[in-house]
């Protein structure tokens, strides 16, 4: 008898040890995706997952997903913090008919990083990153395209749009392409908390609309914003856009503000096919733009600051 108890005491402890294996394994700090990998495996570098969705349940909280070699890893959802690198590799994500990467943490707490990505909309694609909750998104030398979703003018490369929830929300996006979507490059608002966006080396061409804000501050430097067909800059609602050191070029209208503040600086406006500047809301300058070659009204609408 007492053997026997040795023995079903030895295998409880061989179970609860071995079940506390596969939670480790399933909740794994880093873990890795492979063209040839599998997503029964625990995702770990010699026995790596297939898709980012396969690794991303295996993947603990504020962890990290790596690629070991080049390959197409399917779309996903974030609900966690969570970091998703490609460095070092073709790392695609593949979004025909859906969506890239929706982010959407319901407690408001998830810091997200995607990096080194191609994320391709192959035509069909809805939006390339959807943010809808979280705490934070960090974009980093990124390529989002060919997100059309039929030709609608709704789908985005980036589209930000909070409707729930509490707090600050804060979105950078630097050294990323952003082109060749029938709707807008980056789209952001927001009906609740406050909504801080940064955009810094970015280009966003050939969309319908380059950058909308309809909430929140976006603060946009460095960057190209070039043929997209109706704007290359937009704000409404109220949003906020501070533009600095950008080159504006070859779009609709060069800055639309509707209902909003846009303050300049340092800006080169050129070729805009409609105007460099539309709408009647509030436009704040000191005065060290280059406004050249565009098709119509070269002079700054609204109130301007002193120079």
């Amino acid at each position: 008898m007492n053997k026997f108890r040795l023995t079903i005491n030895a295998l409880a402890v061989l179970v609860f040890t071995l079940a506390c294996m596969s939670i480790t394994q399933a909740q794994a700090t880093r873990t890795w995706v492979s063209g040839v990998g599998d997503d029964v495996n625990p995702c770990s570098r010699t026995a790596p997952c297939k898709t980012f969705a396969g690794a991303i349940s295996k993947t603990a909280a504020g962890g990290e997903i790596n690629c070991i070699d080049s390959g197409g890893f399917g779309g996903v959802t974030i609900t966690k913090s969570m970091t998703i690198d490609g460095a070092g590799v073709l790392a695609g994500i593949l979004a025909a008919g859906t969506n890239g990467v929706t982010v959407n943490d319901i407690t408001d707490n998830a810091i997200v990083r995607l990096r080194n990505l191609s994320i391709n909309g192959a035509g069909t694609g809805v939006d390339g990153v959807r943010f809808l909750r979280g705490r934070a998104l960090y974009v980093e030398n990124c390529v989002i395209t060919g997100f059309k979703s039929g030709n609608a003018t709704t789908s985005n490369g980036i589209e930000i749009a909070i409707t729930a929830g509490s707090g600050t929300y804060t979105i950078s996006v630097k050294d990323t392409i952003i082109e060749n979507n029938s709707g807008t490059g980056i789209s952001q608002s927001t009906t609740v908390g406050t909504l801080n966006c940064s955009y810094d080396n970015v280009v966003i061409a050939n969309n319908n609309k380059g950058l909308e804000a309809l909430g929140g501050t976006g603060n946009i430097s460095r960057s190209v914003i070039t043929f997209n067909g109706v704007e290359g800059l937009s704000v409404n609602n109220g949003a906020v856009i501070n533009a600095s050191s950008n080159e504006v070029t070859s779009n609709g209208h060069g800055f639309n503000n509707i209902n909003g503040t846009i303050r300049l600086s340092d800006n080169h406006i050129y070729r805009n096919l409609t105007n460099a500047f539309a709408g009647a809301g509030t436009y704040v300058t000191v005065g060290n733009n280059t406004v050249l070659g565009n098709s119509g009204n070269e002079v700054l609408p609204g109130p301007i600051a002193p120079k």
